[in-house]
């Protein structure tokens, strides 16, 4: 399960590429359609390999992408309390 997802506001997007050039993993790419200003905005492609960082929304001048952390399921969460203690 990814560890993180990416939430794109695609009609601010002017497709500057900067989400895509700059994350690490390499979880976007830009997409082949066009917005309604007739940029091409970023997709996911490899929505598994995203790490939560947000990166890509701190390099977006436009604030039209950002990364956040997924919470863990809860059966995890359970494991790793219980090595804690």
């Amino acid at each position: 399960m990814a560890k993180g997802r990416v939430s794109i506001v695609v009609e601010r997007c002017k497709a500057c590429g900067f989400c895509v050039e700059f994350c690490p993993t390499k979880v976007l790419a830009l997409s082949s359609a066009f917005n309604s200003k007739g940029y091409h905005p970023p997709h996911v492609v490899e929505p598994e390999k995203c790490s939560g960082c947000d990166l890509c929304g701190m390099y977006c001048p436009d604030f039209a992408i950002y990364g956040y952390k997924t919470p863990a399921p809860k059966a995890e969460v359970k494991a790793e309390a219980t090595h804690e203690g």
